[in-house]
């Protein structure tokens, strides 16, 4: 469904912003057995924005909005609806002059740091946001979170994939969810964002922004994700006691063409040469591994300690300091594209867009 906002009336639409509702919270509200989807988004959305004030009115951009004819349930989503989502802002790519994706929160910034990826060389906005609150709940986050995705969707010198929430404009490559009730419930953790609301104004930050040679190939990359939409590329974090076994079940698995490894610290493991030997047999079947730290803080060193040093000779990765969304989205992309697994170990360590 497509519809166009009384405040787009008067603008061609190459001025115009596209609002892409996929669902989420933000577009449920309230029954007697909690939240459920709803639909009618454009109008719900047309009368709160007559909650602004005139002059906070009149400075939006004007805009477009589309919904999914079935919302997506972000607790559900999957590489391929990553896909969807950057295939419906290519389509449309030369119609606007930037784009907001309305999104559930649980798996927001995964959705974001895929769409970095599949849309390298991007030369406008993609702002995704959501709400912790409903559209029509009263105190809810969700009218000024749309109101400065849009603000920030129209900057023109905002040309990549980005998540505005609370305030802050974070980088789509470098967001997480931290908090489950909080209107703040995003950070980056390891870069400053890129801008914010400070009063009435939208403020963004140029010296930030990716530059040129970050920004990756000036084409999107948008390979199939169908083929490793069902769990191909695997997560694993280390516990106290993890038994190299376990490990050697997951990887052994033919179904699984690459993981992302949650490890302490800096990139330290148990002193356990089967479990290095598992990764070392995973990595020389061709299997894509890397590597993360537990910590939300700071980077993985994989030679400060020996068994760092052990996991390096094993053909693992270093995610440096990424976020786990950037990293596995990252493996899905490399995965789907028909590259050597030298440019794929090559390209991992690489940052394309601003991710590490």
């Amino acid at each position: 469904m497509s519809t166009s906002s009384p405040l787009a009336a008067c603008a061609p639409s190459e001025e115009r912003i596209l609002i892409i509702y996929t669902g989420g919270t933000i577009g449920m509200e309230v029954s007697p057995n909690g939240l459920v989807p709803s639909g009618h988004f454009d109008k719900r959305l047309d009368q709160a924005l007559t909650q602004l004030p005139l002059p906070e009115r009149q400075h939006l951009p004007a805009f477009d909005l589309i919904s999914y004819s079935t919302p997506i349930d972000s607790s559900a989503a999957t590489p391929t609806t990553w896909q969807r989502i950057a295939t419906d802002i290519d389509a449309r790519l030369s119609d606007y002059r930037g784009f907001v994706v309305l999104h559930g929160t649980d798996t927001l910034s995964w959705t974001a740091a895929s769409l970095a990826y599949q849309l390298q060389g991007l030369d406008r906005p993609v702002v995704v946001t959501g709400a912790m609150q409903p559209l029509e709940v009263a105190n809810s986050d969700a009218l000024e979170n749309i109101q400065g995705a849009l603000h920030f969707a129209g900057q023109s010198a905002l040309r990549e994939v980005a998540v505005y929430f609370a305030g802050q404009l974070l980088r789509g490559t470098r967001a997480v969810k931290q908090h489950t009730e909080a209107a703040n419930a995003f950070t980056s953790p390891n870069y400053p964002p890129l801008g914010e609301r400070v009063a009435e104004d939208f403020v963004y930050y140029p010296s930030r922004a990716l530059s040129y040679q970050q920004r990756g190939a000036p084409r999107f990359e948008l390979p199939d994700y169908a083929p490793l939409d069902q769990g191909e590329v695997i997560r694993i974090t280390l516990w106290p006691g993890m038994a190299a076994w376990q490990l050697a079940a997951w990887l052994n698995d033919a179904r699984v063409r690459g993981a992302l490894l949650e490890l302490w610290g800096a990139g330290n493991i148990a002193n356990d040469p089967d479990f290095v030997a598992a990764l070392a047999a995973a990595t020389g079947e061709g299997k894509l591994i890397a590597a993360i730290s537990q910590a939300p803080q700071g980077s993985v060193h994989l030679g400060a300690y020996a068994a760092g040093h052990d996991l390096r000779e094993a053909g693992v990765l270093s995610g440096d300091g990424m976020t786990p969304e950037a990293a596995y989205t990252k493996l899905i992309h490399l995965l789907a594209q028909p590259l050597t697994e030298a440019e794929r170990r090559q390209q991992f360590v690489t940052s394309l867009v601003g991710e590490r």
